[in-house]
């Protein structure tokens, strides 16, 4: 039985995510202004999430940096 929840992401979302991995996997991954070599998980992650943001497909809004009290 299928949940009545929707997606938070779409499928070619996903699809860009996927990319950013395989390419961090093969050392081609660089990052932004940098150009530095991505080895990190979760920055390839989030690299694939704000390529798919910036083509306007659904993707969950960014979440909010915690200020340092």
């Amino acid at each position: 039985m299928r949940s009545a929840r929707a997606r938070k992401t779409s499928k070619s979302a996903s699809k860009d995510v996927e990319r950013a991995m395989h390419k961090r996997k093969k050392g081609t991954l660089k990052s932004g202004r940098s150009g530095t070599t991505v080895t990190s998980r979760k920055q390839a992650i989030t690299i694939g999430l704000s390529e798919a943001r910036r083509e306007g497909k659904k993707v969950a809004p960014k979440k909010a940096s915690r200020k340092k009290s």
